[in-house]
């Protein structure tokens, strides 16, 4: 398999608080790097139980840092890129879909990008922000200096309204959006975003600027679009079909491309002043979870373990995170905005304060076994039909503490006896059944009045498809868009799509 870039180079707590630590590792304040795969399950690395796939770096990296195991993100992409960016709930920023305007993160959310900003950082994203594809979503319009992504939800993805992507991309040579402006590449999209972020950690570290590096890759999402070189090893695997093949070849240079930026730091000399945080994914496992689901029920898309458990790595050597170790504290995506403000002491406003429910997971960073008060976490699939919000509310839901969890107000696994959730034992634990109704019926409440995109009515025309057509011409004509419904795809999105599909079959990919 080639090696990327020696060619390119050439879920909510019902009741938390920020709860700053005065266990600060003691240490100049570190350069930030977040690495988050998309649509990789707990069951998708070599090191977590995967019999067949490749990953050296993440298996090194595990033995490098320290290892959550009890850490858990949203049910799907862009409500789990919503509780990372904000500290809270992915309801609560009015994030409830991945599409249909219920994407786009509420503009009174104050994110993860500001907050390092105030505390002197310079803030760069590289790969699928999915959080709003319009002028005012868009990240370089919440705190990124940096901007190097795709539109929509992955690359070559169109839905009705805002939510898109340039027209006819595909994962090999795409157009990116640039600081304002697309650029056409030549390369796969891993390996770009990746050589992208290490050009640009360059700069600012040259600059002596302390940088934060939010690596969110669009892969392994669909559509399996991988040049046959990073895949053909999996073929024929016992159990491995094609599509798991493609999807096993994605995360396989994911990993190559992570040992590359951790060499470069190496090579740089800052390794030992940089925090660096891998997500396994950004929800439960997809394409692999027919070779490996780590023992869990589920996956993307629904509430038991197996749609929200992650795997979450941290390391930092200088900020003397012990090596080797684990931590099965229960924790979550929420909890990454206090910790990193209380890492480089950003201060919060009360507003700010207000929002952010997580945990500072400091604590924990310096000592694994650190008392860990019990907590309660929310996963909500969402994705109700517009105009359903108030009949959802046990639709595809669970509330767990750190023993239990009760799945669709009907189902209650003990999950130190029953990691998987096969045996219902809500008969037999009342008082337990009773205590998370009563806090889920709390949190339900809170939410109704955040929902903000539950009516929101999108654009004619996609934002990214319109940006691309003025800057290199093409697209609907101004009559069509007259007509154009806001509910249907244009004449013209069609036609990109269909040119996408031809240019896939020539390169014989899906």
């Amino acid at each position: 398999m080639k090696k990327p870039f020696l060619l390119l180079a050439a879920l909510l707590p019902v009741c938390a608080t920020l709860n700053p630590s005065s266990a600060r590792p003691d240490t100049a304040t570190p350069n930030i790097i977040l690495v988050m795969p998309d649509d990789v399950g707990v069951g998708d690395y070599a090191c977590l139980g995967n019999p067949i796939i490749h990953t050296p770096t993440v298996d090194r990296f595990k033995k490098e840092g320290l290892t959550f195991t009890q850490f858990h993100v949203s049910p799907t992409c862009s409500p789990c890129r919503s509780a990372l960016m904000s500290g809270r709930h992915e309801f609560k920023n009015g994030v409830t879909h991945t599409i249909h305007e219920r994407e786009r993160m509420s503009l009174t959310t104050f994110t993860l990008a500001q907050m390092l900003k105030s505390a002197g950082y310079t803030t760069g994203i590289f790969g699928k922000w999915h959080l709003g594809d319009e002028e005012a979503y868009r990240p370089e319009n919440r705190g990124f200096d940096e901007v190097y992504i795709h539109g929509g939800g992955g690359i070559g993805q169109t839905y009705p309204g805002s939510c898109g992507d340039a027209p006819g991309n595909t994962n090999i040579d795409p157009a990116l959006w640039h600081n304002g402006k697309f650029e056409k590449t030549k390369g796969y999209c891993t390996d770009l975003f990746f050589g992208q972020a290490i050009k640009w950690m360059d700069a600012t570290r040259t600059a002596k600027q302390p940088f934060f590096a939010y690596i969110p890759l669009n892969a392994a999402h669909g559509p399996h679009v991988v040049p046959e070189e990073y895949y053909k090893q999996y073929r024929g695997k016992p159990g491995v079909k094609e599509e798991t093949a493609k999807f096993f070849g994605m995360v396989e240079n994911i990993d190559t491309n992570l040992g590359v930026l951790l060499h470069q730091l190496a090579a740089w000399g800052i390794a030992d002043n940089t925090l660096v945080i891998y997500f396994t994914g950004d929800n439960g496992g997809t394409a692999g979870t027919g070779i490996c689901n780590g023992g869990l029920r589920g996956g993307k898309g629904t509430p038991y373990q197996g749609g929200t458990r992650a795997t979450a790595f941290f390391r930092w050597p200088a900020g003397k995170i012990p090596a080797g170790a684990e931590c099965d504290a229960l924790s979550a995506h929420i909890d990454i905005f206090p910790t990193l403000a209380d890492i480089t002491g950003a201060k919060l406003s009360d507003a700010v304060r207000q929002q952010v429910e997580g945990r500072s997971l400091v604590p924990l960073l310096t000592n694994p076994q650190a008392v860990w008060p019990d907590r309660t976490l929310v996963h909500h699939v969402g994705r109700w039909g517009k105009g359903t919000a108030a009949d959802s509310k046990y639709r595809n839901c669970a509330i767990q503490n750190t023993r239990f969890t009760l799945v669709k107000n009907s189902e209650l696994y003990d999950l130190k006896a029953d990691p998987g959730e096969t045996t219902n034992v809500i008969a037999e634990h009342a008082d337990v059944v009773a205590r998370l109704r009563m806090a889920y019926a709390k949190w339900w409440d809170e939410v109704q009045p955040l929902l903000v995109n539950e009516n929101a009515v999108g654009p004619k025309i996609n934002p990214m498809k319109e940006l691309y057509w003025k800057q290199f011409g093409g697209g609907p004509d101004a009559k069509l868009l007259q007509r154009m419904d806001p509910q249907s795809k244009s004449t013209a999105e069609g036609a990109d799509e269909a040119a996408g599909k031809k240019q896939r079959r020539k390169m014989k990919q899906p």
